[in-house]
Formats: structure tokens, C-alpha cells, sequence
């Protein structure tokens, strides 16, 4: 029996990181928000890998932060483990790394939810939503309860149709055992949305008792521990440690042997999975040359005696698996608590989606996550508090908050989803982003800040004391060049001791800093006039003064690309009747409808020529 069940700005289906993040920005923006789950036992689950961060998905953490997000204050609060990435090579790809204890990072988010004013929080699974004239109108769960509402946030992760596969079983079923969302993909295919089949896996967990940690090396945490959030200020805390062991020749003989047992192999699995996250199977199959594969064994919480296999992600039968396992240094009588297992599950083509995240042919529907054919914690909650945002912002009949890729690694995962698509499912990269050396985590803060100012996220305190450091750093910057260090015996003396050559006159403090040899905190021996600065903002008048050369030569790069993003195209041009294109480019441009000239040369099949032909036909329409 159906009923009305109430009035509300926004309902945000599903409740994994981007759900989240999106019911949160859309019910702190003051919207009447209904945030929606299979099973509330599963908020912010962890369904994979129990850790937040690592390579470039550290930066869409910090990022997330500086817009008002929510990902790096809970996993601040929650982490056992801390260490920071890639800190042999420059600043602009290192990244934060925290394992997580996963069942505290859930109970905080929960809470956190569930204590957020304008926010309802219902256990229910969503099988139909009601569209009137290309706009939304309603949602409607499983019991007939009704909910009148502007807008709509998919998030659905890996649930929609979800299958699991373990060796020749399959069953229908989401992550962790729970229920899958079967009818939301019929709803979208009446709407004429595009869906297709991805695949994902996850490892096996084992017990911690039946593991000879003594077999394998120790990987602890950093010493110095670095917050995720720009409003913490971590102290030392006693961290858990991981462990690294190896496939051995053994392993690789025992997955050859059966291959034919994979579903992967088989052709039972129909979803194309992650090329950067590939099951152990697939290693072994690609890499033949490759004697052995690094394998992490990392602790999933406090509270429990599970361990993740990380590197061990597999859909061949349990007891293939076992036998894997077992032929790895310090695994030889390990205990399975759960069994890997490969999910497949429906996605939208993304390239239907604008780059506010709201799907071209209905007002008001907009989708975040793994929904988009992403894959990862990070990208996830990244788009989420874009489309809650952007959600918000529809209701307001506002502008959309659009990142591009001079601004944001979020600019540069959601230019690249709606502009080219994705085949397979989409991980986040440092090599994705051109303008990486002012795209830092370490600066986040400096870029988006402002934004989440603006548009509602960051409160006046934390705004105003993000001007004061933004102040602080570029006064330091500019006394460093004004500063002249003279060539006294006590300089030359500290430069000779410090490997670099000795001044003959007076030379500025920022060419002192630039020498390899020298940082700023050695250069505080011989500047005894500077100011007090916090850490981050000393790193930042470093990594600025160091890099300033780099950072000039990108900046004058992005100069040329906004020239091309600011060129704005009308979505009502009939791409199909412009003379002078290829055929390829006028049913790519018609399909994706760009937003400008630089998204329309970053389209797949648009050549040069094509652009060129478009900035003609511009002028003529101008004339």
C-alpha cells in the first residue's frame, strides 16, 4: 500500500562515502535532506581496503576538507596507522596514507549523520523515482512510502544489480553480505539512462592468530603524524603496525593450475574490472616475468582479530584460495574469516552527466561514486560533495560549483569521467593531472578554501583564520627577498658547514633558499629577524620560494587553458549541422554536449581541426 510520506529539498540514495558527504553539504546548505540505505549498519562502509588516502587520493581527501567535507576529520579521528607517501621524490606527489580502524571510521560518520541538523536518515532500499517533464519529482521505497522531493543524489556504490562471484558460486547480493538493489536499474534504463556492467573484487580476512608475523617485514607508522583535515593539529599517538610478505613461485603455480576454475576466465563474469587494482590472478596471468608480487597484511580495526590480505584480491574457489594463501612466507596455516570474492554491478555511462555531476535530461538527478564508473573510497566522497553542492545549488537556482583542472584533482576525475567516459572502472592518478605541481595536498587549502567559503560550507572562524595564514605566508615570501644575508664570517661559516659556497656579498634570503643544500629551518641559524609561523605555513613558504621557477612555468600553462575553458558553448547547438566537422566529432560533441572549447578538445575523436572549425563557427555566431 503506498502512502505520502512528506515534502523534502533532497534525497540522496545510498549511504557509502559519497552519500555521505552529499547528504551532509546538501543538510549544512539548509535543505530538508533524506539520506537513504539498504542497511544502516553499513554507513560509510569499508567494503574493501580499511585505509583512507594514498597516491593522489590523499589529495581529494585534503581537497574535500578544504570545501567543508567531511572524509578527513572522521579519519583523523579514527586511524591506526599514518604514514605519508613518496617522500623521496617532490612535493607534488606526496600523499597521506592513514589505515583505518574500520568500524570506528563508521560509527563516527554515523553519528556525525545522524546528530546533523535537516538530515533524516532512513533504512530503506529506493525502487522507483518519479520524473514529471524531464524534472524530479518523488522517490519511492520498498514499503510504498512516498517522498516528495526537488532533487535527487544517486550514490549507489557497487549495489545496483550486485553479484558475487567465489570460484563457480555466484549469488546476488551487495558488498558484505547485504542486500542488492535488483529494481533501481530498470528504473533508470525507463528513464533512458545508459547503464553498463563493472566489476570490482576485495581480498580474503583472515585471523590474526593463524599468522607468522615473524616470516614477514614490518611496516610501521611515521613518526611525525600529519593530519588529513587543515582545522587539526594531531598529537603522537601509539600506531598498529602492517606487514609485507610475497608471492612465492609456488603461488603462481597453484593459480595457473586453476585458471579454468576462475569466473574471470571462464566468461561467467561479464563486467570489465579495474586495470590498476587487478585481482592476484590477473597478476600472475600479465606479469609472467614477474617472480614474486608484493602483499600487505594490514590490521582492520582495535576492536577485531581481522586482517586484510591486501594485493590478494581473487574470484577463484575458497579452497584455490586457501591453498594460495598458504603458499605465502607467514600465511602457511592462515584462517580465512571471510573469502575474496569479484562484485559485478550496473554503472551509468558518465559522459550522460554534466560537469556538475546532474545527468543532462532530467533537472534535479545528479550521481556520485562508483554509480559513475569510478572506483575508491576517495573519488567516491570527492564527487559527493560536489553533487551535493550542486544539488543544493539547483534548489537555489544558482550556479553550479564547477572545478576544472588547473583548480582541482576533483576538477581533473570529473572532467575526465563526463568529458572521455571510462571502459573500465576510474582511479584516481597523479599522472591525470597536468598542472600536478600546483595541485598539492599540501596546498589544498589555498585553492578551495575560498570556494567552500562561498558557496555556504566554511564557517566565518575557519575562514577567517585560513586568511590570516594565506597573509602570513605571502609576507614571509615577501621578506625573504627583501632580506640581503651579508658575507660575515659567522654566514660563510655556517654555508661552508652546510656543503654549499660561501657568499663574497650580500645575497637575499630567497636565493639562499633555493640552494639544495639549504632549508628553511637550517637558514634560522643565521635569520634571526623572521616572524613565527605554524608547520604548514613554513612548508608553504618553502615549497613556493623552492619550486617558484615550476610553479611560474605551470601557472603560464594554465593561463592558456582557462583562455580555451572561458570560450563557452551553448548546450543547444546542433553539432550534427556544422559543416567542416568529421562525422566522429559531431556525434561525439552532440552526445557530450561540452561547456566550452577546452572541454570540447578534450573530447576523444575531436581533432584540432575539428576545435578550429569550432572557434570559426563561434565568430559567425557572434556575428
Amino acid at each position: 500500500m503506498k502512502y505520502n510520506a512528506g515534502e523534502y529539498d533532497a534525497a540522496v540514495i545510498g549511504a557509502g562515502h559519497a552519500g555521505c558527504e552529499a547528504a551532509l553539504a546538501l543538510a549544512r546548505l539548509g535543505k530538508r535532506t533524506l539520506l537513504f540505505s539498504i542497511s544502516l549498519e553499513c554507513v560509510a562502509n569499508m567494503p574493501c581496503n580499511p585505509n583512507i588516502g594514498g597516491t593522489s587520493k590523499g589529495h581529494l581527501v585534503r581537497e574535500i576538507d578544504a570545501l567543508g567535507g567531511e572524509m578527513g576529520k572522521v579519519i583523523d579521528k579514527s586511524f591506526i596507522q599514518s604514514r605519508m607517501l613518496n617522500t623521496s621524490k617532490g612535493p607534488a606527489v606526496h600523499s597521506l596514507r592513514a589505515q583505518a580502524d574500520r568500524k570506528k571510521y563508521q560509527q563516527i560518520m554515523k553519528q556525525t549523520l545522524e546528530k546533523q541538523e535537516n538530515l533524516f536518515i532512513k533504512q530503506a532500499e529506493i525502487v522507483n523515482i518519479e520524473v514529471e517533464d524531464e524534472k524530479i519529482k518523488a522517490v519511492e521505497t520498498n514499503v510504498g512510502a512516498i517522498y516528495n522531493v526537488k532533487t535527487v543524489v544517486l550514490a549507489t556504490g557497487t549495489y545496483l544489480k550486485g553479484k558475487i562471484f567465489i570460484g563457480e558460486t555466484s549469488f546476488e547480493s551487495g558488498p558484505d553480505g547485504v542486500f542488492p538493489a535488483n529494481k533501481l536499474s530498470e528504473v533508470l534504463k525507463s528513464l533512458n539512462i545508459k547503464l553498463r556492467r563493472f566489476k570490482t573484487g576485495t581480498p580474503a580476512r583472515v585471523n590474526k592468530r593463524s599468522i607468522d608475523f615473524s616470516k614477514m617485514e614490518i611496516q610501521e607508522g611515521d613518526e611525525e603524524i600529519v593530519a588529513f583535515s587543515f582545522e587539526n593539529e594531531l598529537e603522537k599517538r601509539p600506531q598498529e603496525p602492517c606487514y609485507l610478505t610475497y608471492t612465492t613461485a609456488e603461488t603462481h603455480k597453484i593459480i595457473m593450475e586453476n585458471l579454468h576454475r576462475s569466473p574471470l576466465y571462464s566468461g561467467d563474469i561479464e563486467g570489465t574490472g579495474p586495470r590498476y587494482c587487478p585481482s592476484i590472478e590477473d597478476k600472475v596471468v600479465r606479469f609472467k616475468d614477474k617472480p614474486r608480487h608484493q602483499i600487505f597484511i594490514e590490521p582492520m580495526g582495535l576492536g577485531t582479530e581481522e586482517m586484510y590480505v591486501q594485493g590478494m584480491s581473487s574470484s577463484l574457489p575458497e579452497d584455490v584460495q586457501l591453498a594460495v594463501y598458504r603458499s605465502l612466507p607467514g600465511l602457511e596455516n592462515v584462517e580465512f574469516t571471510r573469502p575474496a570474492y569479484a562484485i559485478e554491478y550496473d554503472c551509468v555511462e558518465p559522459s550522460q552527466l554534466k560537469l556538475s555531476l546532474e545527468l543532462k535530461n532530467i533537472e534535479g538527478m545528479f550521481f556520485a561514486g562508483q554509480i559513475n564508473g569510478t572506483s575508491g573510497y576517495e573519488e567516491a566522497a570527492a564527487q559527493g560533495i560536489i553533487a551535493g553542492i550542486n544539488a543544493s545549488r539547483k534548489i537555489d537556482n544558482k550556479e553550479p560549483l564547477i572545478l576544472d583542472r588547473s583548480e582541482a584533482y576533483i576538477g581533473v576525475l570529473i572532467d575526465d569521467i563526463v568529458t572521455k567516459g571510462t571502459n573500465e572502472p576510474y582511479r584516481m592518478m597523479t599522472s591525470r593531472a597536468e598542472y600536478r605541481l600546483l595541485l598539492r595536498q599540501d596546498n589544498a587549502d589555498l585553492r578551495l578554501t575560498s570556494k567552500g567559503y562561498d558557496v555556504g560550507l566554511i564557517k566565518e572562524e575557519r575562514y577567517n583564520n585560513f586568511l590570516n595564514k594565506k597573509h602570513n605566508i605571502e609576507k614571509e615570501v615577501e621578506r625573504l627577498h627583501k632580506t640581503i644575508i651579508k658575507p660575515t664570517e659567522k654566514n660563510n661559516n655556517f654555508l661552508i658547514k652546510h656543503g654549499t659556497t660561501p657568499i663574497e656579498t650580500g645575497v637575499k634570503l630567497v636565493d639562499l633558499l633555493k640552494r639544495t643544500e639549504l632549508d628553511y629551518k637550517k637558514l634560522e641559524e643565521i635569520d634571526t629577524e623572521r616572524p613565527r609561523l605554524c608547520k604548514q605555513e613554513k612548508e608553504q613558504v618553502e615549497i613556493s620560494v623552492k619550486y617558484e621557477g615550476y610553479i611560474n612555468l605551470q601557472m603560464a600553462q594554465v593561463e592558456t587553458f582557462k583562455k580555451l575553458e572561458k570560450k563557452k558553448l551553448s548546450e543547444k547547438i546542433n553539432y550534427l549541422n556544422i559543416k567542416g566537422l568529421s562525422l566522429e566529432a559531431r556525434q561525439k560533441l552532440d552526445a557530450i554536449k561540452p561547456n566550452s572549447i577546452g572541454q570540447a578538445s578534450r573530447i576523444s575523436g575531436v581533432s584540432p581541426a575539428d576545435i578550429s572549425v569550432l572557434l570559426i563557427y563561434m565568430e559567425h555566431q557572434k556575428k
